[in-house]
């Protein structure tokens, strides 16, 4: 059966592919976003607009919600400002969401809702699934209260899954826009020492698997959307290097990251070697289990010129 569903953030990088996917298989999708509606449908396809929240306010409701919404972690360094403009743009958007909620003729079944593996800050070389123990640090305290925003949709008897995704592979954007270029000129470097863990994930398997959360029922609570094979940066960085054919001989400096990005270096620096503990469990298969794989696909069909 097709869902009538809201989505905030869909005309980002994994958004307007959840999109597009959504509407071959025949749901009606409703999109939040401050852009023009022109420039919305140009990017996710035959949909609905709104540019704001309040004028979802006593509407009939939707079966389905997807908050994607949130400025980019690493697009600028973390002032006390910036700092608030990501927290305003994932924790505040989100209680936004369900107070509007609460107002609908109808609560909707479930609600998917975006998160990060950087929930569970620096882990060394540990493990970590769902149950592991946070470091309390920035990027676990944005994590915690924008899950804890989305949480309390439960409330209304909503059905709430949350979605701690890794470092996003794939066509046409992500991290890899900027990481290669320079490997291309065969610049390339591991980044510090290169042992920290970098939790990636192909585009492919993050849609899947909101779309997986979005139609099981049983599904509920955070899941870690990151590849069952997780790489240090040492690993990612030789990695890449063969799959464009050149070397990647220049590692960055620790203290020079440290100084050109200040608090944000540790978004580099540090890591977190997670497994997709849940999903795997309770039936979840990957289309791009293995990294040189996921890159050969990136790569191919367009990451770059």
């Amino acid at each position: 059966m097709s869902k009538n569903i809201l989505i905030t953030g869909g005309t980002g990088f994994i958004g307007r592919e959840l999109c597009r996917q959504l509407l071959e298989r025949g749901d009606t999708l409703t999109i939040l976003s401050r852009q023009a509606p022109e420039t919305v449908k140009a990017v996710c396809g035959r949909v609905q607009c709104v540019s704001n929240l309040t004028e979802l306010r006593d509407h009939q409701g939707f079966s389905a919600v997807i908050n994607l919404a949130g400025e980019g972690i690493a697009e600028k360094r973390w002032t006390a400002a910036r700092k608030q403009a990501l927290r305003d743009s994932r924790i505040a958007l989100t209680e936004t969401l369900v107070q509007v909620m609460q107002s609908w003729s109808k609560s909707p079944e479930v609600l998917v809702s975006g998160s990060a593996v950087g929930f569970y800050g620096d882990q060394g070389d540990h493990t970590v699934n769902e149950d592991t123990q946070p470091r309390d640090e920035f990027t676990h305290q944005l994590c915690r209260d924008w899950e804890n925003a989305a949480g309390a949709a439960r409330d209304l008897g909503v059905r709430v899954c949350v979605s701690r995704t890794g470092l996003v592979v794939g066509p046409g954007g992500g991290f890899l826009q900027r990481m290669v270029p320079p490997f291309r000129f065969g610049l390339g470097g591991r980044l510090g020492s290169g042992t920290q863990y970098m939790p990636w994930v192909h585009r492919a398997d993050v849609v899947n698997a909101l779309i997986w959360m979005l139609d099981h029922a049983s599904a509920s609570g955070a899941y870690n959307v990151v590849s069952p094979d997780p790489v240090t940066n040492r690993e990612f960085t030789a990695t890449l290097g063969k799959v464009l054919h050149r070397p990647t001989p220049f590692p960055a400096p620790a203290m020079a990251l440290k100084l050109a990005l200040g608090e944000m270096a540790g978004l580099l620096l540090t890591g977190q070697r997670a497994i997709p503990y849940r999903l795997s469990d309770e039936g979840f298969r990957f289309e791009f289990p293995e990294l040189q794989t996921a890159l050969e696909d990136a790569l191919r069909r367009g990451t770059t010129a």
